[in-house]
């Protein structure tokens, strides 16, 4: 089980005003109680600029993806049967990868990466990984509270390998009880998975509906190496 943090001082506003990017407020820490409080109330971090403080953000629409509506296509189902899908060996690797600097838009600094691998010792960050040939070779991250699983960045570095990491995560919560993965925002890219928008209004409707769910087996199994349930 996670280890719950001390609480947050800092009060998230339940009737916030969002500006048109989903921008509410700019401040605060990175403590893992801030950050655990932060996700509970629909907020997630990022730089306002490279270095800057952070801003929280509750973007409206929201771009979630509901495991059961996961789009796997021919080609990415051909794919996955080349990859070893794992579960939280290879953290830092993962959080590594994903904040190289050389990606374009990137926004993981130092900061960010102390923060999540706090909360992945906790238990409450977790990667998900594509492996071939014992090579880490694409991936995800991300905090799972309940039945949400707060998806923060992926990288690849084969074909298909992120999206892999995507339909691993996605149809290893279908289980009985209510969850929701958010991706924040909704591109054309991750349209082809399933990814939808939904209203803020909705997406906090949904939020208090699946952080009423136990936590994922899925991300909680002892044996961290599992072979994709889609492949």
């Amino acid at each position: 089980m996670p280890i719950e943090p001390p609480p947050t001082p800092w009060v998230f506003p339940t009737d916030a005003e969002v500006d048109e990017s989903g921008l509410v407020a700019i401040g605060a820490d990175l403590e893992p109680g801030t950050l655990l409080g932060a996700y509970r109330h629909g907020f997630f971090p990022m730089p306002i600029e490279t270095g800057g403080p952070f801003g929280w953000w509750s973007p409206d629409p929201r771009g979630v993806l509901e495991p059961r509506a996961m789009h796997v296509s021919r080609s990415l189902r051909r794919s996955m049967r080349r990859f070893e899908i794992r579960v939280d060996t290879a953290f830092d690797d993962v959080i590594d990868r994903c904040a190289d600097p050389a990606r374009p838009f990137g926004w993981i600094d130092d900061r960010i990466r102390v923060a999540y691998r706090r909360l992945h010792l906790l238990g409450w960050a977790h990667s998900v990984e594509t492996w071939s040939d014992n090579h880490l070779v694409g991936g995800l991250y991300g905090i799972a509270v309940g039945g949400l699983f707060a998806a923060e960045s992926k990288f690849h570095t084969m074909t298909d390998a992120s999206k892999a990491a995507v339909a691993a995560l996605a149809a290893g919560l279908v289980d009985d009880h209510p969850r929701i993965i958010d991706v924040q925002w909704r591109t054309d890219h991750l349209a082809t998975l399933g990814v939808v928008s939904i209203s803020r209004e909705q997406y906090l409707q949904r939020l208090s509906e699946v952080l009423e769910s136990p936590d994922s087996t899925f991300l909680r199994r002892r044996d961290p190496t599992v072979r994709s349930p889609v492949a």
